[in-house]
């Protein structure tokens, strides 16, 4: 049987146990295990930097690397994904993102650290986390579920986030971190036998069923790159990495030095998870009847315009978790309008790739705010400039997504003879 990808989704759909609620069930359920225990890292930082005699700066480029890494992997990994099929690279990305947790709970030194928690870990995210889930759920889903299915996988990983965050202050607290890793490490595995609802067909080199499938890998990227709307699209992205891996990694610590406990500190990271699963899910619903810029501009003025409210004002529990509030109804709900707008352009062969492209101008965004947030800390001891530069980022965001045009990139269509 030679069909599409979108034809193979529809027989499989028809014919196996993979209904779309089984698609969507199981791609949320790894969406919430990849996305938790990176998003708990930020509570690891000051009791392995007191057992060990690190800075923040030495964590933070751990995670820099991490973020980073996650970035240059995913255009790959979605690659091998849309050639290879989904399953082989969730299982390579569990299985990494296993062992970087469990070198992490082994790490003495800087380099230990880096590589655990910084290379395995990273890559590993590459290959196991939601962003390849959601080029799934385009995939394999029908038209008329993808909006609130790509609102459900994001919203997943933000519940992780908010099971995961409490979870890992009371084991830190209870057993010590090093068991609380051991744990997040073993959950990983889980990821492997629920990638089998998300397999995606291997895709042969000729097969094309339309003139999205013809394109080839370079063509796509040359198509891509050579687009306004995707090039602002991927700027704008940026700013996103910046101001959640900034704030997930340092907002623990800057509340600790503000008198905030450290268990208020893991409800205020769950809180921002909680108040995503009602953003994303929101969100995914709106992009179906307002412009997806619009949206994408309101989500960078409300972070701007939510950060300068909270630095403004003295720090208190309840600012603290009203910050995290209102920062978790626009955590991630970047992500459903950007991974539309790349389908809506481009189509979905090459989806999990262009996504992916654009994902690396996001954790660059993600590494550069986790590393200056160490570095600036452990030099003026304070987060203040950074706060600062996440405002003004957020700005220049909403600006750049305004003039993005909302509709396929014309192509050439081959004429008969």
């Amino acid at each position: 049987m030679s069909t599409s990808v979108g034809n193979v989704g529809s027989v499989s759909r028809a014919s196996t146990w993979r209904t779309p609620a089984v698609i969507i069930l199981c791609g949320c359920a790894i969406g919430m295990l990849g996305f938790g225990p990176r998003s708990s890292l930020g509570f690891f930082v000051q009791p392995m930097s007191r057992d060990f005699a690190w800075g923040r700066d030495v964590f933070g480029l751990a995670i820099a690397i991490q973020n980073l890494l996650w970035g240059l992997g995913q255009p790959f990994a979605g690659a091998v994904a849309d050639r290879f099929g989904l399953f082989r690279v969730m299982c390579v990305g569990a299985v990494l993102y296993a062992g970087g947790l469990l070198l992490m709970r082994y790490s003495a030194t800087p380099l230990s650290l880096d590589i655990g928690a910084g290379v395995m870990v990273g890559f590993g995210l590459a290959g196991c986390s939601f962003n390849l889930v959601l080029s799934a759920f385009a995939k394999l889903l029908p038209a008329e579920k993808r909006g609130l299915a790509l609102g459900a996988g994001t919203a997943a990983g933000s519940f992780g986030q908010f099971l995961f965050a409490p979870v890992g202050v009371a084991l830190i607290d209870n057993f010590g971190w090093q068991a609380a890793l051991t744990v997040f490490a073993s959950l990983m595995l889980l990821i492997i036998p629920l990638s089998l609802a998300l397999s995606t067909p291997r895709v042969a080199p000729a097969a094309s069923a339309s003139a999205h499938d013809e394109q080839s890998f370079t063509t796509a990227l040359a198509e891509a790159f050579g687009h306004r709307s995707y090039v602002l699209l991927v700027l704008g992205f940026f700013t996103c990495g910046f101001q959640l891996a900034f704030i997930t990694v340092h907002l623990p610590a800057y509340l600790v030095d503000r008198g905030i406990s450290t268990q208020i500190g893991g409800w205020v990271i769950a809180a921002i998870g909680l108040f995503n699963i009602m953003g994303s899910l929101s969100v995914g619903a709106l992009q179906n009847y307002l412009p997806k810029r619009y949206i994408l501009s309101a989500i960078y003025v409300t972070r701007g315009l939510s950060t300068l409210a909270f630095i403004s004002f003295p720090v208190t529990p309840f600012s603290a978790i009203a910050f995290g509030a209102v920062s978790g109804l626009t955590w991630l709900s970047t992500v459903p309008p950007t991974s539309a707008l790349v389908a809506l352009m481009f189509g979905t062969r090459w989806l999990a790739t262009l996504y992916g492209f654009a994902f690396v101008s996001h954790q660059v965004g993600g590494f550069l705010g986790v590393w200056l947030g160490g570095v600036v800390f452990e030099r003026f001891g304070s987060y203040t400039p950074i706060w600062w530069l996440s405002i003004l980022f957020g700005v220049l965001s909403a600006l750049i997504n305004l003039p993005i045009v909302e509709k396929p990139v014309p192509r050439m269509v081959a004429q008969p003879a």
